[in-house]
């Protein structure tokens, strides 16, 4: 039998051997930094692309328990649009653990105090309730307009 072996991210991979299971090393994952324009994209759909990145789920060699996603920069983070009247209905709340301590805020005014909070958020509950995700949150770079301080990371 040939042996095949191909390289994916740094690691060789054999395809003699078809009863082993794959698992990427914390030490072989090669994270990359990709640049998101957040202008005009809905929501909903924009931080599920992010989360994706994020988890590294649009890699091939995607291993659940190892952080092997990429570093995500957002510009334009307030530009992010909502479809039908979401603006007005779609309400954020937070609660202090004090009686009458709820907090209750809609999407255009959680926009007008910290605009990069709604996508924040969105990604945020959209990434697995465990230990990696506070890891793969500190990967995501939201910003306000189109400067951002990450252009040698990003190679532009």
């Amino acid at each position: 039998m040939a042996t095949k072996k191909s390289e994916q991210a740094g690691v060789a991979v054999s395809a003699e051997n078809m009863n082993s299971a794959f698992f990427l090393r914390t030490e072989d994952r090669a994270p990359q930094w990709k640049l998101i324009n957040a202008e005009g994209k809905i929501l909903g759909r924009l931080a599920t692309e992010i989360a994706d990145k994020l988890r590294g789920k649009d890699k091939p060699y995607f291993t659940p328990h190892t952080d092997c996603g990429d570093y995500i920069v957002v510009i334009n983070a307030e530009k992010v649009a909502l479809t039908g009247d979401k603006w007005n209905q779609k309400e954020y709340s937070r609660y202090s653990g004090y009686i009458g301590g709820l907090k209750v805020e809609t999407a255009k005014e959680v926009r007008a105090k910290h605009p990069t909070d709604l996508l924040y958020l969105a990604v945020k509950r959209m990434l697995p309730k465990n230990r990696l995700s506070a890891a793969m949150l500190e990967k995501l770079k939201l910003y306000v307009g189109a400067e951002h301080p990450h252009k040698a990371q990003l190679g532009k």
